[in-house]
Formats: C-alpha cells, structure tokens, sequence
C-alpha cells in the first residue's frame, strides 16, 4: 500500500534528523495520510480515498466534487 495522496500527489520525502551535536542520519517524513469515505451528490455515490490531512481541508473549502475534478485532470486519480 503505498502512502501517496489521491487528490494532490503528496508523499513520503527524505530528510536528516539533527541531533544537538549537529550529527545527521536519515530519516522519513510520511504525509499525513488519512482512509476516509466520501459521499458525492453529484454522481450519487460513496468513494472511498487515501487523502492527506490537508487535501481535507481544501475539500472542506472547495467541495468533494471540484477536488476529484482537478485530481483526474492533473492525473492523480483515474476513477
């Protein structure tokens, strides 16, 4: 399963943790990758979808139906 957002492409980027002596190792920062079901009035049905806490937000703002619009003309989701 991967970790990648449906609606803006978003996923897990490398980076280093820093210690107080300045000494770096590697390490993962995963989006904040949420399952959750939505329902769509426009084509009268529930669609099930990996989204980041932010791409939420932006469907909170702009609605589901625009979101999934610009994800499947941007190529982030086929359905």
């Amino acid at each position: 399963m991967s970790r990648i957002c449906d609606l803006t492409g978003k996923s897990a980027m490398k980076g280093n943790s820093v210690s107080h002596s300045n000494k770096k190792t590697k390490r993962w920062f995963n989006a904040n990758i949420q399952t959750k079901t939505f329902f769509v009035p426009e084509e009268n049905r529930e669609i099930k979808m990996k989204v980041t806490a932010s791409a939420m937000r932006t469907i909170d703002k702009k609605g589901v139906y625009a979101c999934i619009k610009e994800a499947r003309e941007k190529g982030f989701l086929n359905k």
